[in-house]
């Protein structure tokens, strides 16, 4: 039997752990029962995003070979929430070149779970496209007495080098468990064999997880994340990065009551990210610009089960939270034969955000459930750095250095279920407050239009309605599903031109400054299907279509256009093998308005294969097989993605 690559419901999937209940719409496994067995035909070399690239709705913004971001539904970071462990972590970079992702690595992850839409998770803020949740890897308490495991990989396009190991102990009152893992890419080469110069980095990432049992019903945890990028190239910006640096530590306390679980966490994060344009040629005025995100917070998860034996059964978790994030980003500027320029580029931000979630997933009978969950948030944001305040308020003089907002979400779904076919229908709506980028940025470059861009204080909260609905049908051999949902916006926050302000950038086209459409609207429908051919053989297919519309009935930027892919699957005993062609239509409706260009049409074709013993498995395969160049909607200013590309990754376990 083929293992499965992708855990995916069309429609409501409640996964219950002993401490907590949690509503997912997606899973992918990155490692099995918590010992490092990876799942991707990829791999040990398979990176973090390119497991996030398995989930149906999830698309990734390439402006190199390293740190790509998530894009759900269509939204891209401001209009999602990505968590680690439900630990808040935000980015330092004013390009966007940091995602939260990029700071762990495939060897400490156990899945990674999505939320589409506004159900999001209990930890969730402002997630109107949906939210991410990468769940680290623990081994847990009596699991094997002691593991060991340890991998290598290569990737000859870039002369890709992956090496990690990892350890764990386990035991009835305690486990612990550590690795190191290491990541070094030259330049890749494109279709037809043409190097893309800055597409190169190192990465190095060091976990430890630890578990200390109390009592039997009381245990303490603590998480420990130091990851390090350097030299890190990318070819679709103006400036690489020196240095990409997370520390991230976490402990928590979880008791068990009952049929109650009640877990509290608090957490410590710090983001450095350091812009430089050194290694560039014809560099008309050097710059240095670095960014600081530092983070702590706590939240308090509690989850029990109500009723059910002569009534609806009710899952209900209730969730606190709270963070303080301080966010500060600046830029000096030095031109020949004169002074440096200095600019602060984020003032030094502040936001203190506390919020309460609840869920409740109702099972009326076995034939029909109900899903209600809700979040209400209070924010206050300071700026704390003189400078970049009496910037700002030159250009607003009614600015002040404080302000309050309180956002919120509510949705409901319900499910009917039947012995081969499910439906689901669901609504919702969700606010969110502006990021420090559209309310506070100072001239920051967009290379994807070549503008400047200005943050603006005034802006009102943007808002969203959700609808979506769902239908499958799934036999013993064949399967098949459908899935859409469209996203009614207020006061959408997107940048546009002020001729009134004069560019700072060399080479930039003008200002744009970040304002509140009257609407706008995102619409997303997919179709999957598959067929156990034989038993050794599988298909599967997915297509999917997505439209987004500005308040003119313009075309919004970033939005997929008809993509699809197609897989057949074969396994017998501990072989497996498979062929993939993928690809994306035309995007003829693209945002001109919004400096994008027309992507052409594309397909690739990928091969893979693995061997598992007991103690060992090996993994090969070619991707972009016919060497073709090209570009996916989503590579910023259209770099080309590589050509064919042949990886090799063995890994060992004891």
């Amino acid at each position: 039997m083929l293992e499965t690559f992708l855990l995916t419901t069309f429609l409501m999937s409640d996964t219950v752990a002993p401490d907590r209940v949690q509503n997912l719409d997606e899973v992918v496994i990155v490692s099995a029962e918590g010992r490092g067995r990876r799942r991707s035909v990829k791999g040990q070399s398979a990176s973090i995003d390119e497991h996030l690239g398995e989930l149906r709705k999830v698309n990734l913004v390439r402006r190199g070979s390293y740190a790509w971001e998530p894009v759900v539904n269509n939204m891209q970071t401001e209009r999602l929430s990505t968590t680690i462990d439900g630990m808040k972590i935000f980015y330092a970079c004013t390009d966007k070149m940091d995602p939260v992702t990029s700071y762990v690595e495939s060897g400490n992850l156990q899945s990674i779970s999505l939320n589409s839409g506004l159900d999001g998770n209990p930890q969730a803020t402002g997630n109107i496209g949906g939210s991410l949740d990468l769940k680290l890897r623990k081994v847990g308490f009596d699991s094997d007495p002691r593991h060991f495991n340890v991998s290598a990989g290569h990737e000859w396009n870039g002369h890709l080098q992956v090496y990690g190991a990892d350890a764990a102990l386990s035991g009835s009152r305690a486990y612990l468990n550590t690795g190191l893992f290491y990541r070094d890419a030259d330049n890749y080469r494109t279709g037809g064999g043409e190097i893309l110069s800055y597409s190169q980095f190192s990465k190095v990432n060091v976990f430890a997880n630890a578990g200390l049992r109390l009592s039997d019903k009381d245990i303490l945890e603590s998480t420990l994340i130091f990851d390090r990028a350097t030299d890190v190239g990318y070819p679709a910006l103006n400036m690489d990065v020196s240095k990409a640096q997370g520390f991230i530590t976490s402990v928590s306390y979880k008791h068990q009551f009952g049929s109650a679980g009640w877990e509290t966490k608090a957490y410590y994060n710090h983001i450095i990210h350091i812009m430089d344009d050194t290694t560039r040629p014809d560099v008309e005025i050097h710059m240095d610009m670095p960014g600081d995100s530092w983070t702590t917070g706590l939240y308090s998860l509690l989850t029990t089960s109500l009723g059910g034996e002569t009534g609806a059964q009710h899952d209900v978790a209730v969730n606190y939270d709270l963070y303080y994030n301080r966010l500060f980003a600046d830029m000096t500027m030095y031109p020949g034969g004169a002074a440096p320029m200095y600019m602060v580029t984020w003032p030094d931000v502040g936001t203190l955000n506390t919020g309460m979630a609840v869920t409740d997933n109702v099972s009326i009978d076995d034939f029909q459930s109900l899903r209600l969950s809700g979040k209400v948030a209070w924010q206050q944001q300071r700026l704390n750095n003189e400078e970049g305040y009496r910037g700002q308020k030159v250009f607003f003089p009614l600015m002040t250095d404080s302000y309050f907002q309180t956002t919120g979400r509510i949705a409901a779904s319900y499910q009917l279920s039947f012995s081969k076919s499910e439906f689901s229908i669901g609504t919702g709506w969700g606010s969110r407050a502006p990021t420090v980028t559209e309310a506070y940025g100072y001239y920051l470059n967009n290379t994807f239009d070549q503008y400047d861009y200005m943050g603006n204080p005034h802006l009102k909260n943007e808002s969203a309605f959700e609808l979506n609905s769902s239908a499958q049908y799934q036999d013993e051999r064949f399967s098949v599903g459908i899935d859409a949902n469209v996203f009614l916006f207020r006061d959408y926050i997107i940048g546009r031109l002020d001729d009134r302000l004069s560019a700072m950038t060399v080479g930039a086209e003008g200002v744009k400054v970040y304002r509140n459409l009257d609407n706008a609207t995102i619409a997303n429908i997919s179709l999957d299907a598959g067929w156990q051919l034989t038993d050794r053989i599988v298909w599967s297919g997915r297509v999917s279509y997505s439209l987004g519309r500005d308040d003119e009935d313009g075309p919004l930027p970033l939005i997929s256009p008809v993509s699809w892919r197609t897989e057949l699957e074969y396994g017998y005993r501990s072989l497996q093998a498979r062929v993939e062609v993928k690809g994306n239509g035309d995007q003829t409706d693209y945002a001109a308005r919004y400096g994008e260009t027309r992507t052409p049409a594309w397909t690739i074709v990928n091969l893979s294969a693995s061997y598992q013993l007991r103690n060992y498995s090996i993994r090969a395969g070619v991707e972009n097989l016919l060497d073709k160049r090209y570009s996916s909607y989503s590579d910023w200013n259209n770099i080309p993605q590589k050509g064919r590309n042949i990886y090799l990754n063995i890994t060992f376990e004891l």
